[in-house]
């Protein structure tokens, strides 16, 4: 046991995705951090075979795939699991034409790229090892005070750590946000998401599909929105992301595996052939929730903590990247005088993030409000507008769009 204080640039709470690659950018950025998490933090077990695939799967753009580059992290990842996403197929739920997207549309290469949590985590801790980053993890957080010029931390092993900075990175259940009383905006889709991932029969030609559908959900008859999404994992291998209501999720999921599978098949339209389930299928309730602040005192917001999206854009992790990169760019236009922790840089930040997760909200929120309609009228328009956007030139926006994320 220490009280010894432990005085650092920055601190960052939570080692999750975000939380290591805001560790690894500030350390880049050349200010000292210290990294803490209450699990006691280690190199993830490595994956012992080709049918061992993690079942949290993140698309990350080609934009922050260059970034994970820079940080030294995309280069440690094995290749051979890492899936190409070089086009997109989307349908309504009256059938019909899809809308195709194609990076090549663009002339480029990818659309994204498909990567599990585990293999992600691995080289991002690896990277955070190497740089000598501080790491105290395995003790829960117990008291946080903060002032606009420093904040204090102590750990239930009487740690303390004091820092200019405070990156709160832990998740959708913030104990950082709470600790500083700042109010979550909250809404739950009613949803659940199941992952799971399949072999597949035929090749998956590295095209995501997705299908926006009506699935039955209640004792009633009634319909409401489901969203179901196959990832091309590589070789004949898919992730796939269902996300349903929650009454017909519980009944997918109380399928056997070979009941399950088929209806998977199914819903999919059998656009693979047949599929082979690898390991079990997994599933999280869906809820958007939004920090009503991004900043308070010294601490910042990034990540689940600030905010939690639909999945239906795949942008949640990427998101979270992004209020890393602009975190970095706000702070890196101080004037030498000018701490890391200056007022007017963390509300620069605050004003651009919250830019960029109103554009996020309003679109999930907006496809969700679109697809969850029952209304004969919006059903025609939203289907419609399906089949509209492949016009060539809305097409290039769009993948242009996708690319820049």
């Amino acid at each position: 046991m220490s009280d010894t204080i432990l005085k650092t640039d920055v601190t960052v709470v939570g080692a999750g995705l975000v939380g290591l690659s805001a560790a690894l950018a500030m350390h880049r950025a050349g200010h000292e951090v210290v990294l803490v998490d209450n699990q006691a933090c280690q190199i993830p077990q490595q994956l012992e075979n080709d049918t061992d695939w993690d079942q949290r799967i993140y698309a990350i753009s080609p934009k922050n795939a260059q970034w994970l580059s820079d940080l030294g992290a995309w280069g440690l990842l094995d290749a051979t699991r890492i899936g190409k996403m070089q086009s997109m197929e989307i349908w309504g739920d009256t059938g019909g034409k899809s809308l195709s997207l194609a990076a090549e549309d663009v002339n480029a290469d990818d659309l994204g790229f498909i990567v599990e949590e585990r293999v992600l985590r691995t080289a991002l801790m690896q990277q955070v090892q190497a740089c000598g980053i501080q790491t105290l993890f395995g003790n829960q957080c117990t008291l946080l005070t903060t002032t606009l010029e420093k904040a204090t931390l102590t750990l239930e092993n009487q740690q303390v750590i004091e820092s200019k900075l405070l990156i709160a990175a832990d998740g959708a259940n913030s104990w950082v946000r709470r600790q500083q009383g700042i109010a979550v905006e909250e809404k739950d889709y009613q949803q659940t998401a199941i992952v799971a991932n399949f072999i597949t029969e035929k090749p998956h030609g590295n095209i995501a599909r997705q299908w926006f559908r009506q699935d039955g959900a209640t004792a009633d008859g009634s319909t409401h929105c489901g969203i179901l999404a196959w990832l091309p994992l590589p070789g004949n291998k898919i992730s796939i992301v269902w996300s349903a209501p929650s009454q017909y999720a519980d009944c997918l999921l109380a399928l056997d595996a070979e009941a399950f599978t088929k209806e998977i098949i199914r819903a999919g339209n059998s656009a693979l052939g047949e599929l082979t389930i690898m390991g079990e299928a997994a599933a999280f309730p869906l809820v958007l929730k939004k920090a009503e602040s991004l900043v308070q005192d010294c601490v910042v917001l990034a990540g689940d903590a600030a905010h939690r999206i639909h999945p239906m854009a795949g942008q949640g992790v990427n998101l979270g990247f992004r209020d890393v990169i602009d975190l970095i760019e706000a702070v890196g236009h101080r004037n030498p005088y000018q701490p890391i922790n200056d007022k007017g840089l963390l509300k620069r930040y605050a004003r651009v993030r919250k830019v960029d997760m109103f554009n996020m909200l309003t679109l999930t929120n907006g496809l969700y409000h679109l697809f969850e309609s029952q209304n004969a009228v919006i059903s025609k328009v939203r289907n419609w507008g399906l089949s509209a956007t492949n016009q060539q030139s809305v097409k290039k926006m769009l993948v242009k769009n996708a690319i820049a994320l």
